[in-house]
């Protein structure tokens, strides 16, 4: 009874507007993840996209939902959090319902852009509520609630996306507009912006701040070797929904879906995928936080990885499909390991000076993760899978793959699991060597990043003269990569190059 009291007495420290923000967060993340679960298969198998055009799409529109709340954060203190919150649902409203509406490759993408743009204004702006509703002894159990919010709006929608694609496929698209017009509503008449300092920071020092970050060579080191196991966590929005619907035989899992009265609606199909992840999240998390709380960020984050890595080996192994589900059941579980100790380990090997801002931009692992992972998920399948890929007749009747069909299955996901284990030497070598800011440990890491950098911009010019010269025709998808790699490249090159000139002016 005590703790209950406890629990009930925490609960009620809240003021409206954080259990209107969580709300908010719950429905934004219900229509996110409820169309990506599907978006993959709706592009590939409804309008026919080829998978690598499938790739760009997502890489970019995922990349700029990471990339956006750095503007959004300081848009949103200038402006207010409501007026923003308004802007953002209705830009994920207009979005979202017409990528439904039309089916040419380009307006798909500039729609799904807009959706991404929404969803990146609205990200800092939910974070910054909480923050700023709770307070130092309530904080921990907010955020909580935050987290859950997030993994109980991507556990409960695909059950909805599951019924409704049923009738139209549109209707998927149609769902996530309501969800997000609906959300104005609070917006308008429940949401009351929290209090804010009435100093608020420009976006020129926004900028600067981003420009400080960029030509940090070690955090920038960390970024891309962290992001590596993101690479395997997009694949969760590609690859891994096109392998269940060409190689997975679903009938097993059907048949013991329709013995439980809840599941028996339902088929398992690609939605489930979102259901496993996020649902072993909800319900292992706190379990998990227990455990690793009180132990070191670095050990935490190496096991993670390796579970995730875990996940992915399984799906090598074999394709029975309870297998299947144990594969994304078990990364799920090395992704809420990790995942919560990187921000730990981030703070520990920030400039204790400016560990504050280099929080903020912790999150850039998700733009190179999601930039990579969707389109090198796409190419591989592209050209390992898809040639074996056996007949949907086939799979519907659990005709065994053929030896060769298996042997590349095999091959294509040793390949990310490799990848997590070459994430987790990265990570290891990284901190021995480079987690302590040192001036030799800074000029190790300028030196390493300037070869990355120097290599994506060569990448991108090779992509650049082939898209444009090399073909018969103008390949425009590949044209944009090279621009993203040429930018990418270029302007991490000169920022490293500018940051070691000012040094040595010094």
């Amino acid at each position: 009874m005590v703790e209950k009291e406890k629990k009930k007495n925490i609960l009620l420290t809240f003021p409206r507007t954080f259990w209107v923000a969580n709300l908010m967060e719950l429905f934004e993340r219900g229509a996110y993840y409820g169309l990506n679960a599907v978006l993959a298969v709706y592009l590939a198998d409804v309008l026919h996209f080829e998978k690598q055009a499938i790739g760009l799409l997502q890489g970019f529109v995922y990349a700029l939902t990471y990339i956006l709340p750095i503007a959004g954060g300081a848009l949103a203190d200038r402006l207010g959090y409501r007026k923003m919150l308004l802007t953002a649902f209705s830009l994920l409203t207009i979005g979202y319902f017409a990528a439904g509406n039309f089916t040419s490759y380009g307006l798909v993408f500039l729609f799904l852009l807009i959706m991404a743009t929404g969803s990146g204004l609205f990200k800092p702006i939910i974070t910054g509520t909480v923050a700023r509703t709770t307070t130092k002894e309530n904080s921990g159990f907010g955020f909580g609630v935050y987290y859950w919010s997030i993994n109980l709006g991507a556990f409960l929608a695909p059950f909805f996306v599951s019924w409704i694609k049923g009738f139209d496929w549109r209707y998927v698209f149609f769902a996530s507009a309501t969800w997000c017009f609906l959300m104005l509503l609070p917006t308008a008449f429940l949401y009351k912006d929290p209090e804010r300092p009435e100093s608020t920071k420009p976006i020129r020092q926004v900028l600067k701040e981003a420009a400080l970050v960029l030509s940090n060579s070690r955090f920038m080191l960390l970024i891309i070797v962290y992001s590596c196991f993101w690479i395997l966590y997009f694949q969760m929005f590609g690859s891994v929904l096109w392998y269940l619907r060409d190689f997975i035989y679903r009938a097993p899992v059907d048949r013991f879906m329709q013995k439980i009265p809840f599941l028996k609606p339902f088929k398992f199909d690609a939605e489930f995928v979102t259901i496993i992840n996020a649902g072993t999240i909800v319900l292992l998390v706190v379990l998990v936080s227990r455990i690793v709380k009180n132990l070191k960020a670095f050990p935490v984050m190496a096991a993670g990885i390796v579970i995730g890595s875990g996940g992915f080996l399984i799906l090598a192994l074999t394709n029975s499909a309870w297998m299947f589900i144990l594969g994304i059941a078990v990364f799920s579980i090395g992704e809420m390991t990790a995942h919560p100790k990187y921000y730990s380990y981030i703070g520990l090997v920030a400039p204790t000076e400016q560990k504050a801002v280099y929080m903020g931009y912790a999150f850039l692992y998700g733009v190179f993760g999601s930039l990579i992972g969707s389109n090198l998920g796409a190419v591989l399948y592209e050209n390992i899978l898809k040639p074996v890929a056996p007949s949907r007749e086939a799979v519907e009747t659990g005709v065994p793959l053929a030896a060769v069909a298996v042997n590349q299955v095999k091959f294509f996901w040793l390949i990310f699991a490799v990848l997590g284990i070459f994430c987790l030497a990265g990570m290891l070598l990284y901190n021995k060597f480079f987690s302590e800011d040192t001036p030799e440990t800074s000029r190790r890491a300028w030196k390493i990043m300037l070869g990355i950098y120097a290599l994506i911009a060569a990448v991108g010019v090779y992509f650049f003269i082939f898209s444009l010269f090399l073909t018969p025709q103008i390949q425009w998808k590949t044209f944009v990569q090279a621009l993203i790699m040429l930018t990418l490249g270029g302007g991490g090159s000169a920022l490293s190059l500018k940051k070691e000139a000012s040094q040595a002016a010094k």
